[in-house]
């Protein structure tokens, strides 16, 4: 495959700083193969990456991030959240959205919004609301309709409904569950669905990679939804991994499971967190991991792409939240790609 001039200029930067950057022994990656380049001629419509509006100000982040050969998705973080897209009722911000949609543009990229209905990172006039059926039912519906028909014509996706299961299958209780029981998914879908009929309408969540309650019971909602004639395009397997855990079997059954009911699936929020301090071996384990994973992808057809929780370690979520975990992303802090890039272009050789 021919490489563009400025990719091939990207590259070379890339070396000169992992020269720089690193020592002898600490493992890079070697392929020269672009990870978007690699999705598509793959087969698949994208690889992509999350990112958030802080980290728009990085100019060498931002270079990378900007090419369409490595990142043709894009997934906001945090900016097309609840709090930040209607902090108080009726009152709509979409700035810090729109900075996200507009790069994605610009630069040719798929978007992914995420999220509407999510039980964390709400405005506290949402959580701690008195609702009744009926004025909780219009809230969701006037939130829903409002953000996506802003941005409507411009989603690959939605993540309508995110994480509404707790591990043992049973509906995670917050405001919407607890006013609305399960209704509040149609109720956010059908809303989503007329708003930007050709959006896809997922339901995102975590711990669908394993067997057990959890993707038994989002194998029954998607039934339950097509049954009812709700719309439901898609399901999110966020894929948060600690080193070692990766079960391909069960994922590529899990995955094979929702696509026999007529939904695609996708890998929405790739990484794979390592116990610090992370040893050549994690390294190698890690290439494993992300290369097992990319491989399942490919091994579901209705798998459409693969999405890692922002490309870097220098602005990954993990460690501020899993104490004395980290470097769980394909770059380093460095920006310097890691063996789990190649494991990546690997997976979609396989």
């Amino acid at each position: 495959m021919m490489l563009s001039a400025s990719f091939a200029a990207l590259l070379s930067l890339l070396h000169v700083a992992t020269a720089q950057t690193t020592t002898a022994s600490a493992p890079t990656a070697t392929s020269t193969v672009a990870l978007n380049n690699a999705a598509k001629a793959a087969g698949k419509l994208y690889f992509g990456t999350a990112t958030d509006n802080p980290e728009l100000t990085d100019t060498a982040y931002v270079a990378i991030l900007n090419n369409t050969n490595m990142f043709g998705q894009l997934t906001p973080g945090n900016s097309m959240k609840w709090d930040a897209i209607e902090p108080e009722q009726n009152v709509f911000d979409f700035t810090g959205g729109d900075q996200i949609a507009d790069l994605a543009e610009a630069t040719g990229k798929i978007i992914r919004g995420h999220n509407l209905v999510w039980y964390s990172q709400l405005p506290t006039w949402v959580s701690s609301g008195t609702w009744t059926t009926e004025t909780l039912t219009a809230v969701i519906q006037n939130h829903v309709t409002t953000e996506v028909s802003h941005y409507a014509g411009k989603m690959y996706a939605w993540d309508v409904i995110n994480e509404p299961f707790n591990d043992d299958g049973t509906f995670r209780t917050d405001v919407f569950y607890n006013t609305l029981g399960s209704d509040y998914i149609s109720i956010a879908l059908t809303a989503a669905r007329a708003a930007d009929p050709n959006a896809k309408l997922y339901i995102n969540d975590y711990n669908l990679e394993y067997s057990g309650a959890k993707i038994d019971a989002m194998v029954q909602l998607v039934t339950d939804l097509k049954a009812a004639d709700v719309p439901i395009d898609g399901i999110g397997f966020e894929s948060h991994f600690i080193l070692g855990e990766v079960d391909a079997s069960s994922l590529q059954t899990n995955m094979e499971s929702l696509t026999a009911l007529g939904v695609e699936v996708a890998i929405t929020e790739l990484d794979d967190r390592i116990e610090l301090p992370a040893t050549d071996a994690d390294l190698e384990q890690q290439k494993a991991d992300y290369e097992s994973v990319v491989g399942v992808c490919m091994a579901v057809s209705g798998c459409v792409g693969v999405t890692i929780w922002d490309y870097t370690d220098k602005y990954s979520w993990i460690p501020s939240t899993f104490s004395g975990y980290g470097e769980a992303c394909p770059w380093d802090e460095n920006l310097v790609p890691k063996p789990a890039y190649d494991g990546i272009v690997l997976g979609f050789q396989s």
